[in-house]
């Protein structure tokens, strides 16, 4: 018992150690604060741990068919204090990659009309004539004539964006929605061609929050419920990880992952004892 007792202890020294030079973290949403429309129980508290630890957060999602406005409204219902400003997604990731490419550009868009409108306001304009891009976010508006003029452009070598590589989205009850992942495989099965993808775990993401945020990839640390995004994002970036089972993931999956998280917890609130106070 006493040799068991020590090994915990180091694993508790190991893993603080792990945390201590945060300086804010990335924190996914859906399944990791909240699923769906509940907000889970211990969330308040987290982040008010966070707060009272001087750390800074930023929310960070994959998931491109709703604005920055709609999340913060979303989470502003559940009773936490969010503005637009805290959040950040696999949309704005890609309208600042491709201002990188071109400003103002033509795009063929495949995404829903929150989507569409993000990206008209950053000036480019949306078209299904000599686009300069075909642009793939999640989009449940999908049918089949976005995907012939989709497939379309991607056969005369337009290049092909995604907003992120997500195969299913999960919703209440166990349930999912195919994500953009799954859309842009049916894109490459037709036409061969393969998206760049631009949200969690890519470098394009990570680029946009430490932007965001004026901070190095060496100060962060990433919170979230999928080893294939979240984890993996930190896992190949070498900065620490807290892998939640709240949300798509669970233990034993974790346990036979090639993407190792620094730290497996049943809820975020419980990552609060091995991060430091600034």
């Amino acid at each position: 018992m006493e040799n068991e007792t020590q090994r915990i202890d180091q694993d508790i020294v190991a893993i603080q150690s792990a945390f201590a030079g945060v300086k804010a973290l990335i924190l996914d949403l859906d399944g990791t604060l909240y699923l769906g429309e509940e907000l889970f129980e211990s969330t308040p508290a987290f982040l008010a741990g966070l707060d009272q630890r001087n750390l800074r957060y930023l929310f960070v999602s994959n998931n491109s068919s709703k604005t920055t406005g709609d999340y913060a409204r979303k989470m502003q219902r559940m009773g936490l204090n969010v503005t637009e400003e805290m959040i950040y997604t696999s949309t704005e990731a890609t309208i600042e990659y491709l201002s990188r490419l071109k400003s103002n550009a033509n795009l063929y868009l495949i995404g829903t009309p929150a989507m569409e409108s993000q990206f008209r306001c950053a000036g480019n304009v949306i078209t299904d004539e000599s686009p300069d891009f075909v642009v793939l976010g999640f989009d449940t508006t999908f049918n089949y004539e976005k995907f012939k003029i989709g497939c379309h452009w991607l056969k005369r070598g337009v290049p092909f964006i995604a907003t992120h590589p997500d195969l299913n989205c999960p919703i209440a009850n166990a349930e999912s929605l195919p994500d953009a992942g799954a859309l842009a495989a049916a894109f490459t099965a037709a036409t061969g061609v393969h998206p760049k993808y631009i949200g969690k775990p890519y470098r394009e993401m990570l680029y946009g929050i430490t932007t965001r945020l004026k901070l190095k990839i060496s100060d962060l640390c990433v919170v979230g419920d999928r080893l294939s995004t979240d984890i993996s994002m930190g896992f190949q970036n070498h900065i620490p990880t807290a892998l939640v089972l709240s949300g798509g993931t669970s233990r034993q999956k974790a346990d036979y992952s090639d993407v190792t998280p620094t730290v497996v917890i049943e809820r975020a609130v419980d990552l609060l004892p091995f991060l430091p106070i600034r």
